[in-house]
């Protein structure tokens, strides 16, 4: 098989490709970039987890000393200068590495523990990757602990798998096809990455250890490969235009004061700019004061001895910018230099798309400009609207904005709280109000709780109807059953559709009151209700057997207006088709006694 790498045009300027690594917490994420790197960035994490958005070179040099042999080996020219690697605990450094209509992402590798397969921060990043239409391809991690696997000492996964036993082999094999199965399931065809012809097609999969280095080589090639290969449109920047920038975290950091840390997509900024920004009350601007470059395979949030000050950065480049009046950057926004033409319009643009809002519907809260445009479209993407978008903790006031809801739709009356806090008057306020409060760190659990308390509160309201609407009911008095003729009159009935209840007035076929029924019995028990297809015996005061009632007569349950408008409408999941039909006969009924009376 042969890769095919499209050199660089010598006079258009290739950036470095924007790969992203997402997956699962644990799954190897900082592992595998700290094995690129030769660092230990992993072991430095509070518990081993990412706990910021990182963001390190790795120089085209480092690549052909890992990937040498096998670039040799298909022939390559590389044309890009190395690959920015942005690793991000959860979903956060995606979400936040945007910009309009998408994500500066290039390229996202997903790490995937093989001997899990898919875990539930993988299905989000998938879901994330698939709407931002991100390419990706995955890192099949821990073929280490595969069950008699032998570490080759190789950076090659071809010459380790030739160093393995048959039984590894196939265990290894057999992970791989139910990797390939469950990704099926989420809509992706995807195969590994030797036995691909089409890699616009399937998604490539990379059978790698994090531990041992082996897999990271033909990963690495291909990464830089597909990168140069498909990507070589996006990759070329106008290096000397003005700087253009996605904000993926903002923090105050000792001997530097307040600073954001920005991933460069495009043009040059330069320690003599001036920056705009989105914050919560508008476009600010700030004047650069520092710019500061992570050292060649150091982190961007690394501390402040591993960065090198530099007058200017070129895209793609993650970069620490410190200033006066970056308190109040938005992470997930866009920073640009006031040098760009239009850049307050553009920002606005940018603001205005992400917190359009519909008329009615839930109110969302979130962290991050980039978390609200990423659940903003999954809930569209599941047919739900928002009213109202906004960051910061949930306050009293968003319950009572929601509770305003409830009115109107009782379903929108809900706050979903992405990676923020409920004030305690807020949480008191829900307690009363009745306004739901779901919070998650996890976007699609978000989303399935917020489906889930729909499903409750649909639930709880059918029990209210059913206890205090009157439904549809047809029955027959079966000849020769009359147990008592009045005081109160006591006969059999069959239930021919739908259903009776004690305290259910019923109506003969000319629409005239018989009278309410008291009790219903079955086998000599009381009961609640009789249903369709059951024989009771039921009880109704004010009625004589053999003058108002007979035998073979046949009775409906009477429904009052409101009772039927609802059940027409807001509660017409709850009939079948036989109770759609008794209420056309009553309907019937009532507009006969209508003419009738028009008529008189």
């Amino acid at each position: 098989m042969c890769l095919r790498i499209i050199n660089a045009i010598d006079d258009i300027m290739i950036r470095q490709p924007i790969v992203c690594v997402l997956g699962h917490v644990d799954h190897g994420k900082t592992s595998l970039l700290d094995k690129i790197r030769s660092t230990t960035t992993a072991n430095r994490e509070a518990g081993g987890i990412t706990q910021h958005i990182g963001a390190s070179e790795v120089p085209i040099d480092v690549i052909e000393r890992i990937s040498g042999s096998l670039l040799k080996a298909f022939g390559a020219k590389i044309g890009i200068p190395g690959l920015l690697f942005i690793d991000t605990p959860g979903h956060e450094a995606f979400t936040n590495l945007r910009k309009r209509g998408g994500s500066v992402a290039d390229l996202a590798i997903l790490v995937v523990d093989i001997t899990k397969n898919l875990e539930p921060q993988t299905y989000e990043a998938i879901n994330i990757l698939k709407d931002y239409k991100t390419p990706f391809l995955i890192a099949a991690n821990k073929i280490d602990l595969i069950t008699g696997w032998q570490n080759s000492g190789s950076a090659s996964f071809v010459d380790a798998l030739a160093r393995q036993n048959r039984n590894t082999s196939e265990l290894l094999e057999t992970y791989t096809y139910e990797l390939i199965g469950k990704l099926s399931e989420t809509g992706f065809t995807s195969d590994r990455y030797d036995r691909i012809k089409d890699f616009t097609r399937e998604i490539a999969i990379f059978p790698i250890s994090a531990k041992t280095g082996e897999g990271i080589a033909e990963l690495l090639v291909y990464v830089t490969g597909l990168s140069q290969r498909f990507l070589e449109e996006k990759l070329k920047i106008n290096v000397d235009g003005p700087a253009k920038g996605s904000i993926i975290e903002k923090k105050e950091e000792k001997g530097l004061g307040d600073t954001i840390d920005i991933i460069l997509y495009n043009g040059t900024l330069s320690s003599s700019d001036t920056i705009a920004f989105a914050t919560v009350e508008g476009i600010k601007t700030a004047k650069v004061k520092a710019l500061l470059k992570p050292k060649a395979l150091q982190e961007l949030r690394e501390s402040k001895s591993k960065f090198i000050y530099v007058n200017s950065a070129s895209a793609a480049a993650g970069i620490k910018i410190s200033g006066s009046g970056l308190e109040d950057a938005l992470p997930g926004s866009l920073v640009v230099s006031t040098n760009y033409p239009n850049y307050e319009q553009e920002i606005m643009t940018e603001m205005q798309e992400v917190f359009s809002a519909d008329p009615k519907g839930i109110t969302l809260k979130a962290d991050t400009i980039g978390s609200i445009e990423a659940i903003s479209k999954l809930l569209k993407d599941n047919g739900v609207s928002i009213k109202r978008k906004e960051l910061g903790n949930i306050t009293r006031r968003d319950i009572m904005d929601a509770f305003s809801m409830k009115a109107v739709d009782p379903y929108s009356a809900v706050i979903l709280g992405f990676n923020v806090k409920v004030e305690d008057d807020a949480e008191f306020e829900s307690t009363i109000t009745g306004v739901g409060i779901i919070k998650s760190n996890i976007i699609y659990k978000l989303i399935d709780d917020y489906k889930e308390w729909i499903e409750n509160q649909r639930n709880r309201e059918n029990e209210t109807a059913l206890k205090s609407i009157t439904f549809p009911g047809e029955i027959r008095i079966i000849p020769n059953h009359c147990f008592r003729i009045s005081h109160p009159a006591v006969f059999g009935v069959d239930v021919i559709e739908g259903r009776i209840k004690p305290s259910y007035t019923l109506v003969n076929i000319e629409g005239r009151i018989i009278g309410k029924i008291k009790e219903v019995q079955n086998n000599g028990e009381a009961a609640q209700e009789a249903k369709k297809g059951e024989s009771v015996a039921i009880s109704i005061d004010g009625v004589t057997f053999g003058r108002q009632i007979n035998d073979n007569d046949i009775l409906y349950t009477h429904i009052n207006d409101d009772d039927m408008r609802f059940l027409r409408n807001k509660y017409s999941h709850l009939l079948n088709d036989g109770e759609r039909e008794v209420i056309a006969k009553i309907i019937g009924i009532k507009e006969k006694i209508k003419s009738e009376k028009s008529s008189e």
